[in-house]
């Protein structure tokens, strides 16, 4: 079904996988980590651009934000008229509103991509692939380790497997750890609480840049508070591997915020002064008698 996405996923994990494991060994745990890390940066940056059209047009609708509310104000009765005056007035200010989730879907395509060929390495345990499918026949480990997984060979997968973080398999989720609890612990939680504080203000720098509608108000304490808890209780059914790339995914993000809202504000300051100084070559010198225009 999504075949596009496990695809090209599963290949720019095994390249990046190819490369660390020719300078560290195809077996090395440290190959599969950075293969991991590499990858969201690789996905990441391809989204970058999309990201930064994302920040230009909040930044733009927040700028007519009045002129929305005086159209709704003058609108209130005909919503017809007023959804059509406010589209006018986004395309007058070459604003696309669907520009936005451009960023928003292509995340969700990649983690969805990304949960499924990691857990795809493993398919002894008696669940789907992904969280809406439904339960599939497990495989034995001996059937498993000779499955190939997308791209990657049954060598591969073996290697995956056997690759350990400091004693925790990167294949191991918390739930499932058994006699391994308190060496996955160890890995997983600390990775569990720096995701969910990461994607805590993340929400925060995105929600201080934009106006939130009444209409979406419930977004903030679902952003701010319910999503890192999700972090925090979901962490336990992900394996170590997917808990890598949460990190990975939200530094990435705090990061990209930082670098694009400091490159806005910069922006905003020079056309500020450009709009002064123009005003200010335009306008009458102190004590000079007005021009009058024939």
């Amino acid at each position: 079904m999504l075949d596009f996405v496990y695809y090209p996923v599963s290949a720019i994990l095994w390249l990046w996988h190819y490369v660390f494991g020719a300078a560290l060994g195809p077996a090395s745990a440290l190959a599969w980590v950075l293969s991991v890390v590499f990858l969201v940066l690789t996905l990441r940056a391809v989204l970058f651009l999309p990201f930064l059209r994302q920040a230009r047009t909040q930044a733009m609708v927040k700028k007519v934000q009045s002129k929305v509310d005086g159209l709704k104000k003058k609108y209130a009765n005909d919503r017809t008229q007023q959804a059509k005056e406010i589209q006018k007035l986004y395309k007058d200010n070459g604003i696309n509103t669907f520009a936005t989730l451009i960023p928003m879907i292509g995340q969700v395509l990649i983690f969805i991509g990304l949960f499924h060929v990691l857990r795809s390495f493993d398919r002894t345990a008696a669940v789907g692939h992904l969280p809406f499918q439904a339960i599939a026949t497990p495989m034995t480990p001996e059937a498993n380790a000779m499955t190939p997984n997308y791209v990657f060979g049954t060598a591969d997968v073996q290697s995956f497997l056997q690759a350990k973080i400091f004693g925790a398999p990167l294949s191991a989720t918390l739930f499932g750890a058994g006699e391994l609890l308190a060496t996955v612990a160890a890995i997983a939680v600390p990775l569990m609480v720096i995701a969910a504080v990461a994607t805590h203000f993340t929400g925060r720098a995105s929600f201080a840049r934009q106006e939130t509608p009444a209409q979406l108000a419930l977004m903030r304490p679902l952003t701010l508070w319910i999503f890192p808890a999700g972090a925090m209780i979901g962490g336990a059914v992900l394996p170590v591997a997917i808990l890598l790339y949460f990190v990975t995914n939200n530094a990435w993000t705090l990061a990209q915020q930082h670098f694009v809202y400091r490159r806005l504000d910069t922006e905003a300051a020079a056309e500020t002064q450009r709009v002064a100084a123009a005003r200010a070559a335009t306008a009458p010198k102190p004590g000079a008698k007005p021009v009058r225009r024939k």
